[in-house]
């Protein structure tokens, strides 16, 4: 969608540099609309049929941003919260008022969150039937077995009687009766119910004392982000999550 907007703001909004850079930039000659170098920060441009430069290098309007969160426990999923500090509290950018979660993720559980502007793409990834699977490690106290993994797989009936679609559980470490009773599991689902995860988890006899989502369709946390830290997602990995279904 094409946009007129000023010159330091358009090149705030693509990360290049701050209003008060541009302007020391542009009097310095850096700066090229259509090839004509232009010294006045507050110069109009249109979106679709301007080219930017800067030193050289072409600037692309981008209409949305998406970013990948490492979220950490204590910080809520929403875009904004009177008591507590929200995801979008931790993304430096100039559209943060436009940013909001693709879904949420508990105030004490941690992992990948997609942070974004693009409500299509939003409503895709969260639609019911497209039955995204979203991956968590989780930290259980209690013994996890190999009947719990057929019970997830034929899908569980949670205490309040609601019925969950089939899940995966698998076994990473077993906890037993004599000295450790807490076990290491992973579990892919494919929908988002309230505190599925913990109280799946409740319906067989255990507690979750630990939640990490580790992926979400194709999109898996980057090992390299630690808790509290976000990157851009890769033009490949907007591609994947665009084509559908999450799936590569």
């Amino acid at each position: 969608m094409s946009k007129v907007m000023r010159l330091d703001k358009f090149l705030s909004e693509m990360g290049i540099a701050s209003r008060k850079e541009t302007k020391e930039y542009a009097k310095k000659g850096r700066i090229k609309v259509n090839d004509a170098i232009v010294k006045s920060s507050d110069y109009k441009i249109d979106t679709d049929k301007d080219i930017v430069t800067f030193d050289g290098r072409t600037i692309a309007y981008e209409q949305f941003e998406y970013y990948m969160l490492n979220k950490p426990a204590g910080v809520v999923s929403a875009t904004v919260d009177n008591n507590d500090r929200t995801v979008i509290d931790l993304i430096d950018s100039e559209r943060k008022k436009d940013l909001f979660p693709v879904g949420r993720l508990d105030k004490d559980t941690v992992g990948l969150l997609i942070i974004t502007n693009d409500g299509e793409l939003a409503h895709s990834l969260l639609s019911p039937v497209k039955h995204i699977d979203k991956k968590y490690f989780a930290r259980v106290e209690g013994i996890i077995t190999e009947e719990h993994i057929k019970r997830f797989k034929e899908g569980l009936k949670l205490k309040d009687g609601t019925l969950t679609k089939p899940a995966q559980l698998e076994i990473i470490k077993s906890g037993n009766d004599k000295s450790d009773n807490i076990s290491e599991v992973e579990i892919t689902i494919c929908e988002g119910k309230y505190h599925q995860i913990k109280r799946m988890i409740a319906c067989v006899g255990g507690k979750v004392i630990y939640l990490k989502r580790l992926s979400m369709g194709s999109l898996k946390l980057d090992e390299n982000l630690r808790e509290g830290e976000y990157r851009r997602l890769t033009e490949d990995e907007i591609k994947c999550l665009q084509n559908g279904n999450g799936e590569q």
